[in-house]
């Protein structure tokens, strides 16, 4: 391994505490990671797609992404299913190689194990992790009449350290794999890649780089100066200049753009189908942007060149569900179809916040809402760093938010998802709404979840057992197959602790409940103990049967709390 991937290797073992794994192991986690986040730009962890080990079919990772979500359970595609009503699926797979060569042998194997994945029977032995994505894939693919866009997408990369000079025989072999898996009929797209160590060292810095586009803005006004606003326009673009900005280089949606978007997370309604049924007519299409309201971007920085823009590190605040319906309708847009858009460059977040409430009052959102996940999320960004030392987190509200920082360890960082299945869990005693019905639990936001009068110690508590959990996981103390029943060890944590009745969120005894968990959180043995015992409890009630038919369920929780010394 040449002195440069070797030190981006350390880098990233560092930054996200895996300094217990083999160096093996590591590059397997981190060659993982970088492919997967060419298709998805929201923070995840790498032990979350790692499946090598015995029985791994010659694959090292499996990240499945569905509906901009990368999915850990099984029970997520029927959620999934049920909020947007499609699916649109992307496959990742990886293999990794720490030697410099490129082995057909090798690449023989992992292509094998990834079509025998695909089977109705496999015939290689799987270990529980590959277990685990299989029985999601089948679930994905008995909801077939739902893949609205097409089939799933299928990508490949085997990844080493050495340098790809296209290799006849390997280049042959690789176009074998392909041909072999479209002949499945199982997927729209299928694309293998060998990926050496130039190319895994720009990977690495591009999950550090915030999202930057460059489009074509010709039909636009320049607002006048305004305080607290480095750049303002109004204007219109054409539909597919606008897909530019919202998709990947895969054609993917990047769903992260919509993090501070209120309804990012409401499902399909009329309004959004009227807009398709716009979109197909070709009479009516050309007056699309007369009949939407059109959408809002916020970015760190615009760089116009006459008619050409670089908007860096943006975020749409306003437009979500019009975005969605333009790239689900991509196939009847043209350069015709123009959208209305307000790009909008400021570092100012009292004014963003601002924008974004004025630009989705229009919309069916509750003040509780607009404050959630606008003012909310403010207030743990600033309040979780005021820890010192190891007791320091981070709050991410926007994608890759800490991505350049080097002096963030990335296991520090927390984003929504988890800080809200992580309170869900630990304060609302719902740990298993986590994946099977994670809708349920959005619907509560501005109301028990990110309600403004609630004490941020609840919060911090959360996201700082869950830090300690994930820990206990990544060095071997908790067993992985655990891992299904992380909420649950969360939430019995809580009541290991301290089981007396909650008092009121916005209450001052909320704050010293608060102050009792963290004594144990804090010290580090003492934490240790508790989870483990907690981890021991809930291994007992579950009779060694994890399968997430038994513990994702409320009578395995009212189980739990039966179980409670």
């Amino acid at each position: 391994m040449d002195r440069i991937t070797k030190s981006l290797l350390d880098e990233f073992v560092n930054q996200n505490g895996l300094e217990s794994l083999a160096e093996e192991t590591a590059f397997e986690h981190f060659t993982g990671y970088i492919v997967t986040s060419k298709h998805f730009t929201e923070s995840f962890s790498s032990d979350d797609i790692h499946v090598g080990a015995g029985n791994d079919c010659g694959i090292d990772s499996i990240s499945i992404i569905v509906n901009g979500c990368l999915i850990a359970e099984p029970e997520e595609i029927e959620d999934l299913t049920e909020t947007n009503g499609y699916l649109d699926v992307t496959f990742i797979f990886n293999q990794a190689e720490r030697s410099s060569n490129f082995e057909t042998a090798k690449v023989g194997q992992f292509a094998y194990g990834v079509n025998d994945f695909f089977k109705t029977t496999p015939s290689l032995p799987q270990n529980n992790e590959v277990k685990k994505k299989f029985k999601i894939t089948n679930e994905i693919f008995a909801r077939s009449s739902r893949f609205k866009k097409g089939n799933p997408q299928c990508y490949l990369y085997y990844t080493t350290t050495g340098k790809w000079i296209g290799d006849t025989n390997l280049t042959v072999r690789k176009d074998s794999v392909i041909k072999d898996l479209q002949d499945l009929t199982l997927f729209r797209k299928v694309d293998f890649e060998f990926i050496d160590a130039s190319k895994i060292q720009t990977l690495f810095r591009e999950t550090k780089n915030a999202i930057s586009t460059e489009i074509n803005f010709p039909e636009r006004t320049v607002l006048p100066e305004l305080p607290g606003i480095e750049q303002a326009y109004l204007g219109l673009i054409s539909s597919l200049e606008y897909m530019k900005l919202i998709e990947n280089t895969n054609e993917e949606v990047i769903t992260s753009l919509f993090y501070d978007n209120v309804r990012h997370w409401q499902e399909w309604n009329s309004v959004n189908k009227e807009i398709k049924e716009t979109l197909e007519n070709k009479t009516n299409k050309i007056y699309f942007p007369l009949l939407n309201n059109g959408v809002t971007i916020i970015a760190k920085r615009i760089i116009p060149t006459g008619n050409k823009f670089v908007v860096e590190d943006y975020q749409i605040v306003n437009g979500c569900q019009t975005s969605f319906v333009l790239h689900e309708s991509k196939q009847h847009l043209n350069s015709d179809i123009l959208v209305p858009i307000r790009l909008i460059s400021t570092d100012n977040s009292e004014i963003r916040n601002s924008i974004i409430k004025a630009t989705n009052r229009q919309t069916e959102v509750t003040e509780e809402q607009l404050f959630a996940l606008a003012d909310f999320p403010k207030k743990l960004e600033t309040f979780f760093p005021t820890f010192e030392g190891a007791k320091k987190l981070f709050y991410e509200r926007r994608s890759r938010q800490y991505s350049s920082e080097e002096e963030v360890e990335k296991v520090r960082v927390i984003n929504m998802t988890i800080l809200v299945k992580a309170y869900a869990s630990l304060f609302l005693g719902f740990p298993h709404r986590t994946s099977r019905n994670y809708k349920a639990l959005l619907k509560l936001i501005g109301d028990e979840i990110f309600n403004k009068d609630h004490k941020l110690e609840m919060y911090y508590v959360a996201a700082f057992a869950h830090y300690k959990l994930e820990y206990l996981f990544r060095n071997g103390t908790i067993s992985s197959k655990m891992k299904s029943a992380r909420y649950h060890i969360l939430y019995l944590f809580r009541l290991l602790v301290n089981n007396a009745p909650l008092p009121r969120a916005n209450s001052h005894e909320m704050g010293r409940y608060c102050d009792t968990l963290l004594s144990v959180l804090w010290d580090e043995n003492l934490a240790k103990q508790k989870f483990i015992k907690s981890a021991e409890i809930i291994d007992n009630v579950a009779g060694g049967n994890f399968h997430n038919d038994n513990i994702r369920t409320e009578p395995f929780t009212k189980k739990v709390e039966q179980a409670v010394p």
